[in-house]
């Protein structure tokens, strides 16, 4: 047999972040999640090409051939496995997939590239599948993955059923819902985060005392943040984010051993995003951090300049990009 396909995805910022399972095998998380998907200026692209005739499995990064015997990358690629269940077939795979922005910084790298493989996966053995049961594959390599399959503002229900059958994704709104809204992304690591996400919410969920109430505030949260998204509420989205970011790298440093994936660079964004919302008297900008350095700051079109402004000051921000609300994934043709 032989089959392939071409999907490029974007990565998605979560407003209310995923952080910790009720169950690892399933990717069953312990709260909700919304987040927004971010446009073309940050995509991930992924070929897929399934052969009989291949002999083992090759699977590329940017380039590089990836270690398919690390346990991260086992943990990863077991989306292909179970994609091959279903269709049925034991032909090996070739992936080939790219990035145009850092990869395991902090910026949802595998977000992207999970959602990807699973698409041009899918396409590439011909299985119909619906949106719900490709999020479902979808978490298993990685959590939020299942978010990036849809463009504009997605929820991750955590559900109730131990099969996880109702734990899935979900649009609330198209990317032309809400059109002003900007994500303005900065770079100040591009290096590779020392302790990953999963190993990382692992040690959380196993040791840190303030995260034994963060699931339950994060669910009353997502219902606060979906009102406020359709609604095109910004000052209620705007506190609701940067109280889940912080609220989540308090958890994060209570950890034992701590995880710190802020740096100071970090902090001093936080604090002129505060001090640029004191002066305008309102919120205009919001920021939030997933497990990396990197900031992610949403704001509207008309104060995005003066976002620009202030990012500028920060002498050790290392780039500086600004996406909108994206679309969502889409296949193309190569030879």
């Amino acid at each position: 047999m032989y089959g392939k396909a071409t999907a490029i995805t974007s990565p998605n910022i979560a407003l209310i972040k995923y952080w910790g399972n009720r169950d690892e095998r399933l990717m069953l998380p312990n709260n909700s999640s919304i987040s927004m998907t971010l446009g073309d200026e940050l995509t991930t692209k992924t070929k897929v090409i399934f052969d009989s005739k291949q002999d083992k499995d090759q699977f590329y990064i940017n380039g590089k051939l990836q270690d398919l015997s690390d346990k991260e990358t086992m943990e990863r690629f077991a989306v292909i496995n179970k994609i091959r269940s279903i269709a049925g077939t034991n032909a090996k795979v070739l992936i080939s997939s790219e990035n145009s922005f850092p990869t395991s910084a902090g910026l949802a790298s595998s977000a992207s590239g999970i959602a990807a493989m699973v698409l041009a996966s899918t396409k590439a053995l011909d299985l119909k599948l619906d949106s719900r049961e490709l999020s479902i594959i979808a978490k298993v390599g990685s959590g939020s993955a299942c978010r990036s399959l849809f463009g504009g503002f997605v929820k991750w229900e955590r559900g109730q059923k131990a099969d996880g059958t109702d734990s899935y994704a979900r649009q609330i709104a198209g990317h032309e819902h809400w059109p002003e809204l900007v994500d303005i992304v900065a770079v100040v690591s591009d290096s590779k985060k020392k302790v990953s996400s999963r190993a990382g919410m692992r040690q959380t969920v196993k040791s840190s005392l303030l995260y034994k109430a963060r699931p339950e505030w994060a669910e009353n949260m997502c219902v606060k943040l979906e009102d406020a998204i359709l609604k095109k509420d910004f000052g209620t989205l705007a506190e609701i984010t940067m109280k889940d970011s912080s609220n989540l790298h308090a958890v994060m440093l209570d950890t034992y051993p701590s995880l710190m994936y802020l740096n100071d660079t970090s902090k001093e964004i936080m604090y002129k995003i505060a001090e640029l919302n004191e002066s305008e008297g309102k919120p205009v900008a919001a920021y939030t951090f997933d497990a990396g350095a990197n900031a992610n700051i949403i704001t509207r079109k008309g104060d995005a300049d003066k976002v620009m402004e202030m990012l500028s000051q920060v002498a050790s921000i290392k780039e500086i990009r600004k996406t909108g609300i994206g679309k969502g994934p889409r296949f193309i043709e190569e030879s």
